[in-house]
């Protein structure tokens, strides 16, 4: 009996490369602050023609190539974003549409940066119900320069633009993904988000020239929600499936900051070499954070067929997710 699981990733990040010197340079700060604090040393920035739904396209294309699909094969589209191409349609129709999908279903998932495993689970749960499908195509994109404010030290310094993408799709026995857990608590949600643009502040002068159309975050909360989740949500995972740490291979969260996710490193004893960190020079992702990842480590020979991998994310909301599967470098065809 075959399972269900990712078979291509492929990112794709923006050309333009911003180091801390410009962003240091909208701040009261030296640029070496930056990375001591954050370990971010550069990030990317779209270009001016380049939406959420461009940099997904391209994400998916490499995705596509890299599992031998076509999209003339894909049955679902599902997109994780905080930052769409506009409050409606979805990007994810923007997708289907500069991919020259078919008449497919295609949806938007909300869930921040836990936003690619909740699509993960969307897509599985689709698959398994709708045998028929196909495959699926699952990504994570955030065009968050749009939305940051320069001279805000919590948020400028972190941020970056990028998509990620995998194909999920029917897997040999004894790999894909084994579980996915989701959860949130909403009343954490004043400690990251955009105040304005919605239904409860629509967009108007006022909150254009208070700056409410930008992210706000409360830095120092998110901080203990994530060194509190992080932890928990590995051992839950891991004790659901009745295995330690030592029986992982490999360990891809969302990526905040990489100083954040040293401490969660340390904190579990986990061998660094363990641990998939790109925000160095991707800055936080987002939704991206997690696709992106498992390409890096897809393509600097650590994430091989077999492999076991916990993914763990947590975003604003609050949201979170956990996912653990095993490895395949092939489909089940």
């Amino acid at each position: 009996m075959s399972g269900l699981g990712i078979t291509g990733t492929g990112a794709h990040l923006p050309e333009r490369v911003v180091t801390n010197a410009e962003v240091a340079a909208g701040l009261d700060i030296e640029p070496a602050w930056i990375e001591r604090y954050t370990g971010v040393r550069e990030r990317r920035r779209a270009a001016a023609h380049e939406a959420a739904s461009d940099l997904a396209a391209e994400a998916a294309r490499r995705a596509l190539a890299d599992a031998g699909r076509d999209i003339g094969e894909v049955g679902l589209i599902v997109v994780g974003t905080s930052t769409p191409d506009e409050l409606g349609p979805s990007t994810a129709c923007r997708v289907q549409a500069l991919l020259g999908a078919g008449d497919i279903a295609v949806m938007d998932v909300g869930a921040a940066c836990a936003g690619y495993l909740y699509g993960l689970r969307v897509a599985r749960d689709h698959l398994a119900a709708e045998p028929g499908t196909g495959c699926a195509l699952v990504i994570g994109v955030e065009v968050y320069s749009r939305f940051l404010d320069p001279g805000d030290r919590a948020t400028a310094v972190l941020f970056g633009d990028g998509a990620g993408a995998s194909v999920v799709e029917a897997v040999p026995e004894g790999r894909g993904i084994a579980s996915i857990r989701l959860g949130a608590d909403g009343r954490l949600a004043p400690h990251v988000l955009i105040p304005a643009g919605g239904s409860r502040r629509p967009a108007s002068g006022e909150t254009l020239a208070a700056g409410e159309h930008r992210i706000a975050m409360n830095g120092r909360a998110v901080r203990e929600v994530m060194d509190h989740r992080f932890p928990e949500l590995a051992a839950t995972a891991l004790a659901r499936h009745g295995i330690g740490l030592g029986d992982l291979d490999l360990v891809v969260p969302h990526q905040p900051n990489p100083r954040a996710l040293e401490r969660f490193g340390e904190g579990l004893g986990l061998d660094p070499a363990r641990l998939v960190v790109i925000g160095a020079t991707a800055g936080n992702i987002g939704a991206a954070s997690i696709p992106a990842a498992l390409t890096a480590a897809r393509d600097d020979g650590r994430l091989k067929d077999g492999s076991r991998v916990l993914m763990l994310a947590i975003g604003a909301g609050m949201t979170w997710a956990s996912a653990l599967l095993t490895w395949t470098t092939g489909g089940a065809r």
